[in-house]
């Protein structure tokens, strides 16, 4: 009998138990769809007419699909200028990456005088708001001529103490005996980092990867106070631009939109599985 009621409790708190989780799943669903409306309306919009996207009532779903919106920003506004501009801050940015990582495994894996003492301070820096030093790393770029550069533009974004104190974090967990066998293989200490420790940070590089992506790809503050010449601005400089030019015009103003977020989300969703392995591994440890 006492068996008979617990089955039949069990029974009841499984079933309620599901019933939660599909409210929960529907509750959340509907949450996605809501959150989503505008990034698809602004994509859908990039594809329309001018006359269209002014239309009452609006339409969703383009009348007719065209790509007059892209190629006057390629055309008219020098949209492949900004654009190249942009890769190379992103591709410096990546090469920064790199430079944190090996940071990291410094600190992380060396012994040195003064090791402790030089990784607070560079901890320190991180709470240094960074409109505040902007005043004096341009004053600096300024002195050594690089005011007005492309140089200027990536050369104080290539390390960062957040990177370099989540690289010191990941890389303490792996063990010493590993790197030491391949030491003993004959494994110099590049070989070691690239070789052994990278592969094994590819959780953190993914997400750190993202972070240093969407970093570069929306640049705005710093290359507009570094670069006067127009044929340096970056494509966030570029879209505030377009605002200021073509304000009246929705149309284009979505399809600029659109050409800034939607890499984004592909590097996201590029990466993801990499996000969630990274968040299920420090679960673990």
């Amino acid at each position: 009998m006492a068996l008979k009621t617990a089955k039949s409790q069990s029974t009841y708190f499984w079933g309620k138990g599901k019933s939660e989780q599909w409210i929960a799943g529907i509750a959340l669903a509907i949450g996605g769809v809501l959150i989503s409306i505008p990034f698809i309306w602004m994509i859908l919009s990039a594809f329309k007419t001018e006359s269209e996207v002014m239309q009452i009532p609006p339409t969703l779903w383009p009348d007719q699909l065209t790509l007059e919106n892209f190629v006057y920003l390629f055309e008219n506004m020098n949209f492949a200028l900004y654009l190249k501009n942009t890769i190379i801050v992103v591709l410096c940015s990546f090469v920064g990456l790199f430079l944190n990582a090996m940071a990291g495994y410094g600190f992380a894996k060396f012994q040195f005088k003064g090791k402790e003492k030089l990784f607070y301070l560079v901890l320190a820096t991180m709470m240094i708001p960074g409109q505040v030093t902007m005043i004096p790393v341009y004053l600096i770029l300024n002195e050594m001529h690089l005011t007005n550069t492309m140089a200027g533009i990536v050369l104080p974004g290539l390390v960062g103490a957040f990177s370099i104190f989540l690289f010191r974090q990941f890389m303490s967990t792996i063990p010493d005996e590993l790197l030491e066998a391949a030491r003993l293989d004959g494994a110099n200490e590049f070989r070691v980092f690239t070789q052994i420790v990278l592969p094994i940070c590819k959780p953190i590089l993914a997400v750190q990867g993202i972070l240093t992506f969407i970093a570069g790809w929306n640049s705005f503050l710093w290359p507009l106070i570094i670069a006067n010449d127009e044929s340096l601005y970056t494509l966030s400089v570029a879209l505030s631009l377009l605002k200021g030019q073509y304000g009246g015009n929705f149309a284009l103003q979505m399809a600029g939109s659109t050409f800034m977020v939607v890499p984004i989300i592909i590097v996201f969703l590029f990466f993801q599985k990499h996000i969630i392995e990274s968040y299920t591994i420090s679960g673990m440890k």
